[in-house]
């Protein structure tokens, strides 16, 4: 698969509406994708430092300031805020379905494609590190266990992935899982437990 195909698959994308309370307060992740023959998405893994999510690997983004005209304006300042990458070298190409952190926080995941070579600068008070994985490492799913997330009264089974000394798991995990089932028409479904996967309830 190259990039071309990614936009062709986000720019038909219809993200599925959940029903969750309006009252959540909203924040935004950009999906990061390399324009590379193998694709490879951006992720970060957050300073010990910070008050929550320490020490978590995540999609750049983070909370809705009250100037941000829309949650894509979020995913972008963040990105911009938190590893230095430039709006203008981003191609937002669709969006996913908004999910809910363990924090409660209305989540909207964006996908956009950056040039290759990508070049960052870490704001070292937010982020430890920067690193990429490519797409194909999740197109068979080499989970290592799965998390049973529960929450508002439902139930969602999370794989955890390992790739080099990186832990990939929860909403980061929910939303590569999207990704991954709308690029390579996987069924990787996050409702029904597994049958052959160690089970870790959160």
């Amino acid at each position: 698969m190259v990039w071309q195909e990614i936009e062709h698959h986000l720019k038909h994308y219809q993200p599925n509406l959940q029903n969750f309370p309006n009252t959540l307060k909203e924040a935004a992740v950009l999906i990061p994708i390399l324009k590379k023959d193998k694709p490879e998405i951006v992720l970060t893994l957050r300073s010990n430092e910070l008050s929550t999510h320490q020490g978590e690997v995540a999609f750049p983004g983070g909370k809705r300031d009250a100037s941000d005209k829309d949650l894509l304006q979020t995913a972008l300042r963040e990105s911009y805020e938190e590893i230095a990458l430039v709006p203008d070298n981003v191609k937002i190409v669709g969006s996913l379905q908004s999910l809910v952190s363990k924090h409660r926080l209305m989540v909207k995941p964006y996908v956009g494609l950056v040039n290759d070579p990508f070049t960052y600068r870490v704001n070292a008070d937010e982020i430890a590190h920067v690193f990429t994985v490519p797409l194909d490492f999740f197109k068979t799913p080499p989970r290592t266990f799965t998390h049973r997330i529960d929450c508002f009264g439902m139930h969602w089974y999370v794989p955890c992935y390992q790739y080099q000394q990186f832990k990939i798991w929860g909403l980061t995990a929910s939303i590569i899982v999207e990704l991954v089932n709308l690029l390579f028409g996987m069924h990787v479904s996050l409702h029904n437990r597994p049958e052959h996967a160690s089970l870790i309830k959160l």
